[in-house]
Order: C-alpha cells, then sequence, then structure tokens
C-alpha cells in the first residue's frame, strides 16, 4: 500500500470514527450505521464472489438465518452470552421456515436494544460506535485472510483450480473454509440487522435481498477490500436518502449499475485507481513534454 493509499484509508477512517460528532440528525448517523453493517454483509460475499470466483444468491439466507436466531433469542429474554453461543450454531439453523418460531409473515420484534457488556446501543451514536468496532474488526479479518496462505491459495483455485489440484492443493476444502469464513461475517451482519431494525420477516431472506448484496459487491469492486464497502454505502445512499426526493430511485440505480458495468467493468475503486493511473501518466508525460521544450530552448 502506497503513503497516498494509506494516507486517503487513514482519513475514511478518521470521518467514519467521528461521524456523530459531525453528522447532524440521528436519522443520517443510523444510515452510516446501515452501510458499515451491510459493508460486512459485503465483505462476507466478497471472499466467494471476488477471491473464489464463486457466485452466490443465496446469501440471504445465511443472513436471515442469523437475524432469526438472534431475534428468537432476545425475544426469549435470553442474555447476550446465548447470543455469542449461537452465532457458532446458525449456520446449521432452518429455523426461519418454522412459524411456530419465525411467527410467518408477522416477524418477530424485539423490544428494545441490547446492551452487551453494559454498553447501551439505544441511542443513534451508541449504535453507531458497537457497529463501527465491529465493522473495523471484519475489515481486519477479511484483510488478514486476503494476505493469508489461504487466501493466496484460494484466488489460486478461482483462477486455475486444475493446476492448484495438480500441485497437491484440495480445492473443494479450500472454497469450503472461505464459504464458512464467509458465512461469519454474514452473519455477524445479520446479527447488526436485528440490533437495528429490532424486527425480522421473511422478506430479510428474499432472493432480492442477496442480489442487493451481490451488486454492491460487483459495483464497488470484487476481489478489493475497499470495494464491497463504496458499493455498500452507494446503494444504502441511494435507497434511503436519495429516494427521498426522486420517486424512480430503483430506476437510478439500476442505471448508475449499468454505467458502471459499461465504463468500470471491474468495479468502482479499481477502476477510480485505473483512471488515477491513466491521468497521472498523462500529466507526467506533458510536464516532460514541456521541459524538454524548455530544455531544447527557441530555435535559431
Amino acid at each position: 500500500m502506497s503513503t497516498v493509499q494509506r494516507f486517503a484509508l487513514s482519513l475514511a477512517l478518521l470521518a467514519l470514527a467521528t461521524v456523530p460528532v459531525w453528522v447532524t440528525g440521528a436519522y443520517y448517523v443510523n444510515v452510516t450505521s446501515q452501510i458499515l453493517l451491510y459493508a460486512v454483509f459485503a465483505l462476507g460475499l466478497n471472499v466467494l464472489v471476488g477471491y473464489a470466483g464463486l457466485v452466490s444468491l443465496g446469501h440471504a439466507g445465511l443472513f436471515g438465518i442469523a437475524c432469526y436466531a438472534v431475534a428468537y433469542l432476545l425475544a426469549a429474554g435470553f442474555g447476550f452470552i446465548m447470543i455469542t453461543l449461537a452465532l457458532g450454531e446458525i449456520l446449521w439453523g432452518l429455523a426461519y421456515r418454522w412459524i411456530s418460531i419465525t411467527n410467518g409473515d408477522n416477524g418477530i420484534s424485539v423490544a428494545t436494544r441490547p446492551a452487551p457488556f453494559g454498553l447501551s446501543l439505544a441511542s443513534a451514536s451508541g449504535f453507531y460506535y458497537a457497529t463501527f468496532i465491529v465493522f473495523l474488526l471484519a475489515l481486519a479479518a477479511a484483510a488478514v485472510f486476503a494476505r493469508s496462505p489461504l487466501g493466496a491459495a484460494l484466488r489460486g483455485t478461482r483462477d486455475q483450480p486444475r493446476r492448484m489440484n495438480a500441485l497437491g492443493y484440495h480445492v473443494w476444502m479450500t472454497r469450503f473454509w472461505a464459504c464458512m469464513f464467509s458465512g461469519l461475517l454474514t452473519c455477524v451482519a445479520g446479527i447488526l440487522f436485528v440490533y437495528y431494525n429490532q424486527f425480522i420477516s421473511p422478506q430479510t431472506l428474499a432472493l432480492t435481498s442477496s442480489a442487493e448484496v451481490l451488486l454492491m459487491v460487483i459495483s464497488g469492486g470484487a476481489g478489493t477490500l475497499l470495494g464491497p464497502i463504496v458499493g455498500a454505502a452507494l446503494v444504502v445512499i441511494v435507497k434511503n436518502i436519495v429516494s427521498a426526493y426522486i420517486e424512480r430511485w430503483n430506476l437510478m440505480l439500476g442505471a448508475i449499475f449499468v454505467a458502471i458495468v459499461i465504463f468500470m467493468p471491474e468495479g468502482l475503486v479499481p477502476g477510480t485507481a485505473r483512471l488515477w493511473r491513466m491521468g497521472w501518466r498523462v500529466l507526467r508525460h506533458r510536464a516532460n513534454d514541456v521541459a524538454v521544450a524548455d530544455t531544447a530552448g527557441p530555435k535559431s
């Protein structure tokens, strides 16, 4: 990572850490919390789409299972320790099919947000800081995974699965552990989702939810760490803020995705970096041409 990238990342993290200070109104703080929780969701899906080359349209199921597990435990009155215990088991759960547990289309409502470790999440700023901490942990985990031998092997199975198999790598097992890590981040995002909305219904598990997060990953840039975050910010801002001013915001969002596919097929983050490098090279060439012309001086 270059010095410019480190500086830009530091500024971005500083801005996120101080959002409740400089953002006026609880609504916009809540919108930023949504961006962070969906960024965690997108980071989880990016493990499969970006590093494994496996496109998933079923991640809303994992997301929903985590949501229902947490909502059911909270509604039943269990403590935070039971929620964390359930986190390891929710991938095995299919409770969303059981009306006796999920309450069908009426969903499950949670009366209040819990207070893990005695920290209140009732206010917009309190919940934002909790989400921000979880987001940083998820981002760090995704970064370590991407740079680990497992991450390198996973990229190898994406690009050359037969060669990786010939080299002695277990392609299926590598992808399996990638699915487990992706599911873990997805379930963490589901827990944050329930804490945020204090409600969960079967609509959360719909195909449109999986497609929406997949678009976040693809539009931002699959296979990058910042891409899913930028994609999550784009979708959440359009859904929650732009939609208040533009009635046909779905059409606008679709047009944005089409434009990204046409002009930046690699995604917003890699595409912006590519345009920046191109512009920088053009400026350097022009500067060199001017320097050469000044050195040569006027012809006699």
